[in-house]
């Protein structure tokens, strides 16, 4: 009897417009492939088994990815028989909040009531924020901050941090990301250097510095090593944005929005509630603007394990453009700098980008 090959349910093929590629959403790696290996799979994940019309070369080639797709672990072979006891894996996608994450900003005038938005992104069960700090902040503020989010139902916390020139700055840094395990990331930035201060343990503590300086405008960049390969992500963008979906955030000024580099707010945190302002008619308006449906992006075979901007886009005026920090053509398969892309510089004018780009 002859056996088919089929791909693990946690394996999952994604064909763009000129190339695919494999998900292997249990080991976090993709792995590129021609288009036409992944035509061959049916909606199971099952390869055909009539290929008699090949000619030699693509009895080879296939032949190839054959081995290719037992080496790497993406597909096994079984009795047709068998098939059926091997579902795939389901695409629906849910998480238990009205909010999952929230990004506030920080630049050394707003005094924001950490413990009152807290408490109301409790209220919402967030499980993650995000603090972005523009400029210095001082030790005491910072181990402040931490207490109140230790005390509280929030689950992890990334900071984006302004170099500090005191002395032994990434000593004290360290200890205390190692004494507070709700620290997920810190990022440095307007560093000397770029550097892994110290790595992760178990997805947690770790500590990057770059010599880059972060602001508000720092959003949305694509690039393949920003991918997301997980079954979170993968099953979350089938349905929804995977940047804006149950996002929330506070800017600089108080200014509750879906994202801090958005131009509409939905209040101020001063007299508007996170919850008062998830309500509020458009604030999900992005939500569930999928990959499959923004230009450029729906042909893009990288198109379920990439973050999406819609804050930033090549068509200001289009709600579905593509973003416009992505640098990657699906048309020819090839990565360019996105910030000198002639095609690109409207749309940087047209946000202010000018500085940002040039440094």
């Amino acid at each position: 009897m002859t056996k088919s090959l089929k791909l693990f349910a946690n394996c999952i093929p994604v064909r763009g417009n000129q190339r695919g590629i494999i998900c292997d959403l249990q080991r976090n790696e993709w792995h590129l492939v021609p288009s036409s290996l992944i035509d061959l799979f049916d909606t199971r994940g099952v390869m055909r088994t009539d290929t008699s019309e090949f000619d030699d070369e693509s009895q080879e080639a296939l032949e190839y990815y054959r081995s290719f797709l037992l080496e790497k672990e993406l597909a096994f072979y079984c009795d047709a028989a068998e098939i059926e006891l091997y579902p795939g894996l389901s695409m629906r996608w849910d998480f238990p909040s009205v909010i999952s994450n929230c990004i506030l900003d920080f630049d050394g005038n707003n005094e924001l009531a950490l413990s009152v938005i807290v408490q109301q992104l409790s209220d919402l069960n967030c499980h993650y924020i995000q603090m972005r700090f523009f400029v210095e902040i001082d030790f005491e503020k910072l181990i402040n901050l931490i207490a109140v989010v230790n005390l509280s139902t929030i689950k992890a916390i990334d900071f984006v941090l302004k170099e500090n020139a005191t002395t032994g700055f990434y000593d004290r840094l360290e200890n205390i990301v190692q004494q507070n395990r709700k620290i997920r990331s810190v990022v440095i930035h307007d560093a000397i250097d770029n550097r892994f201060v110290a790595q992760a343990s178990n997805a947690f503590g770790s500590i990057v510095s770059v010599r880059e300086s972060i602001n508000e405008l720092h959003c949305g960049i694509i690039h393949h090593s920003y991918f997301s390969m997980n079954v979170e992500t993968f099953t979350e963008s089938q349905h929804h944005n995977t940047c804006l979906n149950r996002k929330i955030s506070i800017d600089a000024e108080g200014n509750i929005k879906n994202c801090p580099s958005m131009s509409e707010s939905f209040g101020n945190i001063q007299d508007t509630t996170l919850k008062e302002a998830v309500e509020k008619p458009g604030f999900k308006k992005y939500w569930d603007i999928t990959k499959d449906q923004i230009t450029v992006c729906k042909d893009c075979e990288f198109r379920h394990i990439c973050t999406d901007c819609r804050a930033y886009l090549e068509n200001p005026e289009d709600d579905y453009s593509k973003p416009l920090k992505c640098g990657y053509n699906p048309y020819t398969c090839e990565w360019e700098e996105w910030s000198t892309h002639p095609l690109k510089q409207k749309a940087i004018e047209y946000y202010g980008m000018q500085e940002l780009v040039r440094k």
